[in-house]
């Protein structure tokens, strides 16, 4: 169901990469909810991806930008505000990508070089985002930023690896730029820390299908989808919390607050049956 939250707004959306990226969703939603935006993503991913589709139906633009290059960003924010006339109101960064974890290198083993392309890709880009668009003056007052992030930055998960240092600087860069834009023009900033989702950028991470159990299995709510992502997303993009900033929002079904559940300690004592049951059948076998 449409609300026309976002009806006479300009976006500017990052990562759409097909159907199943969370940008996507994003798009889709902001598109329903009368939205005017221009997509983009780094050309190589554009080559592998389903972009186009997602621009003509939403009867958008693509425009090819490597987010971890200035010039790309500045050649993009102008295009961008040429093509929706107008400043952006609204931006998606939804950006990440770790060599380490595609080479399956371990956290103890990292190649130093995998993780500096780490950090640039999925947290300064967020940065230079911000910075460019800044100098632009390419975000309309009271606008609002909204950059994907993950628990991971805060605790400790098995197999996040150097993503997990990345998210921890991309919720900083949106405190700290969230001040500066704030006190200037009103310009909220703020980070969602979604629920384990499988997107294609996700399923790359070591475990994610445990993992994604897991989270259900603690979450009271269960998991966030994609879709449910997006329609938060757009919340955030609306007017309805012009006062929301410099926040990293937490939308996993409550598992953020839990400890332990009894869904997920059934699960538990299942395994520490079993074992018992192993150890009983050696002794006898002994």
């Amino acid at each position: 169901m449409a609300y026309n939250l976002l009806k006479g707004k300009r976006g500017l959306i990052f990562g759409a990469l097909n159907d199943k990226s969370i940008a996507w969703k994003t798009a889709e939603r902001a598109y329903e909810e009368g939205a005017t935006f221009v997509l983009t993503n780094t050309p190589v991913s554009m080559r592998l991806g389903t972009i186009d589709k997602l621009a003509e139906k939403c009867d958008s633009i693509v425009i090819p930008a490597d987010a971890t290059k200035v010039e790309d960003l500045e050649n993009l924010i102008e295009k961008g505000m040429e093509f929706l006339g107008g400043k952006f109101d609204f931006v998606l960064h939804s950006i990440g990508m770790s060599p380490n974890v595609r080479k399956g290198k371990t956290y103890d083993d990292l190649d130093y070089n995998f993780l500096m392309q780490t950090l640039d890709i999925s947290a300064i880009s967020f940065h230079k985002v911000l910075q460019v668009c800044r100098k632009l003056d390419a975000i309309e007052d009271w606008g609002s930023v909204v950059a994907l992030s993950y628990i991971a930055a805060q605790r400790t998960l098995y197999g996040y690896n150097d993503m997990a240092d990345a998210k921890a600087v991309l919720e900083s860069i949106a405190r700290s730029f969230g001040y500066i834009y704030g006190r200037e023009k009103h310009i909220r900033i703020n980070t969602i820390s979604q629920s384990p989702t499988f997107t294609t950028a996700g399923s790359g991470i070591m475990g994610f299908d445990n993992l994604v159990d897991f989270a259900d299995r603690m979450s009271p709510l269960g998991n966030a989808t994609a879709e449910e992502c997006a329609d938060y997303i757009v919340t955030l993009f609306s007017d309805l919390t012009r006062k929301v900033t410099m926040q990293n929002l937490y939308h996993d079904g409550g598992y953020s607050s839990m400890g332990m559940s009894l869904r997920a300690m059934k699960i538990y004592n299942e395994g520490l049956e079993y074992r018992d049951v192993k150890k009983d059948m050696r002794r006898k076998k002994d």
